[in-house]
Parts: C-alpha cells; sequence; structure tokens
C-alpha cells in the first residue's frame, strides 16, 4: 500500500519548468510528478493530434455529435486540438467535452501560455476556461471539472450528481483520451476498478486512446470488457486503442493468448494502492 503524499504533493504542485518539444510546441515538467505533461520527443501538439484526436474522428466520422472525455486537462492540449481539428476541416460535428483536472492554479494559468500558432483562433475559448472553467457556442460545449477525476467518474457512473457536476439525463462517452500522468508516478488514474468506471459511462462504440501499452494497462481494460488495438501513428511512438467493439481497421491484441503466456500479468487494484 502506497503512501498518498507520495503519490499527490499539494506542496510542490506549482512547481514546472518549461519544456520545448520537437515539433517546436511547448509542455511542462511536473515535479509533483517527475514527468512533463508530454513526450518531449512526440511533441505537445503532434502527440495530442496523432495519438488522440485524428484517430478517435476517423473512427467516429459518420457522426455529427460527439461526447468526450479528456482524461486530465492538463496544460488543454487534447481539448484545444480537438476544437482547432474540428475548425480547421470546417467538420459539422457538436462537441461536448468534460475534462476533470485537480491543479486549479494549472489551468487558470493557461490564459497567459505560449500555445503553438494553430490555437491561435482559440484564444477566446482558452481565456473562458482560464475563467470560469466552461465554454459554451452552438457547436462546442467545454466543461473543466475541478477536482478528483475519480470522484467524478465514480459519481457519473453511479449516477450520483455532485455539488460540482449535475448528472445529465442521458450520457455516454463516444471518445475517451486516457492521457493521465503514466501508470508508474499516477496509478490511481489506471486501475481496474478506473476502467470499470469509465467502461460504464462509454457507449458500445466508444473510442478509447493512451499513449501507454504498458502489461497493467492492457490488463486493466480487457478486465472490463474492452477490446485492444495497436495504433502506430506518424512521427510517435506506439500507443493503445481500446473499444467495448473490435476494430477491423487496426491491429487487435489477443490478449487471451498474452495472458496465456504470461499467466502472472495483473491489472493495477485500488486495494494495492490506497
Amino acid at each position: 500500500m502506497r503512501d498518498m503524499e507520495a503519490l499527490y504533493n499539494e506542496d510542490i504542485r506549482n512547481e514546472k519548468e518549461i519544456i520545448t518539444t520537437e515539433d517546436g510546441s511547448i509542455t511542462l515538467y511536473s515535479k509533483e510528478f517527475n514527468e512533463s505533461y508530454h513526450s518531449p520527443k512526440d511533441g505537445a501538439l503532434n502527440e495530442s493530434l496523432q495519438k488522440h484526436v485524428l484517430p478517435a474522428f476517423d473512427l467516429h466520422k459518420e457522426k455529427t455529435e460527439l461526447t468526450i472525455l479528456d482524461i486530465c486537462y492538463g496544460l488543454g492540449y487534447n481539448t484545444l486540438a480537438t476544437l482547432y481539428h474540428v475548425k480547421k476541416n470546417d467538420l459539422p460535428i457538436k462537441l461536448h467535452i468534460i475534462s476533470p483536472e485537480f491543479d486549479e492554479a494549472l489551468v487558470r494559468s493557461l490564459k497567459d501560455f505560449d500555445y503553438p500558432s494553430e490555437f491561435d483562433d482559440l484564444k477566446p475559448i482558452i481565456q473562458a476556461i482560464s475563467k470560469n472553467f466552461h465554454y459554451e457556442d452552438e457547436q462546442f460545449k467545454i466543461e473543466v471539472v475541478i477536482g478528483d477525476a475519480r470522484e467524478l467518474l465514480s459519481r457519473l457512473a453511479a449516477k450520483q450528481p455532485s455539488t460540482h457536476y449535475p448528472l445529465p439525463t442521458t450520457f455516454s462517452f463516444d471518445i475517451v483520451y486516457q492521457d493521465a500522468f503514466s501508470p508508474k508516478v499516477n496509478p490511481l488514474l489506471w486501475t481496474r476498478e478506473w476502467f470499470a468506471d469509465i467502461r460504464a459511462l462509454c457507449s458500445e462504440d466508444a473510442v478509447l486512446t493512451t499513449y501507454s501499452t504498458a502489461a497493467a494497462t492492457r490488463m486493466g481494460l480487457h478486465e472490463n470488457g474492452f477490446e485492444l488495438h495497436y495504433f502506430d501513428a506518424p512521427d510517435t511512438r506506439r500507443s493503445l486503442i481500446a473499444s467495448p467493439r473490435c476494430i477491423e481497421s487496426l491491429e487487435w491484441i489477443d490478449m487471451a493468448l498474452k495472458i496465456e503466456r504470461n499467466p502472472n500479468g495483473r491489472s493495477l487494484r485500488d486495494a494495492e494502492i490506497l
């Protein structure tokens, strides 16, 4: 069992360093987690587009409305890259994006963050989110929910509204960007129980994208009924796409065979962390 103070340290949460990634976009390095928010090699903007936005939208190209869970908001790249993609390609899609984030000071600071020029047209949206944690127009609704991501998802999965988030009448995610800090440093957002809540909130053709291909990640998703697929995007390292359905256009992972070959492989468990 881990010491929770070793997982999260609010005293150094504001200690972050600026990093210029290989595609020229800026990210930050968190001293609290001893990790950068994006892969310096893959590039902050490139990683968001290639590992998350483009494959997810390609697999939902026929839809005119999408509900997206962005775990976690962080610097906002995944949400903003989503809006950039939709605007750039003039896609007739209505979006509802929900993104938990526990670092309120970080979100408030993003009005002054040095985003790439691709996000210039999104500055009014960035300003609104930094100030109110909310933006809405006829096409986009974005809600950054400040607080514990686990509590938010647990309540949504159990259909229990909270003071932080009123429960919609009907609710399911079409896309999940599973992009928290890594399982090594932030295991609470990678456990079997965490993925159970996500699965309970997913549509039957939902697409979950994640950079983590770790065995524990694959096991946690598999144990909750997700079919797993490797994804190789241009100029990035291999990533993972999961869905309740098998996606024929992607490289399917035979988890039964993986388990047979490695019967000791395990998912992360809440009971071993909390």
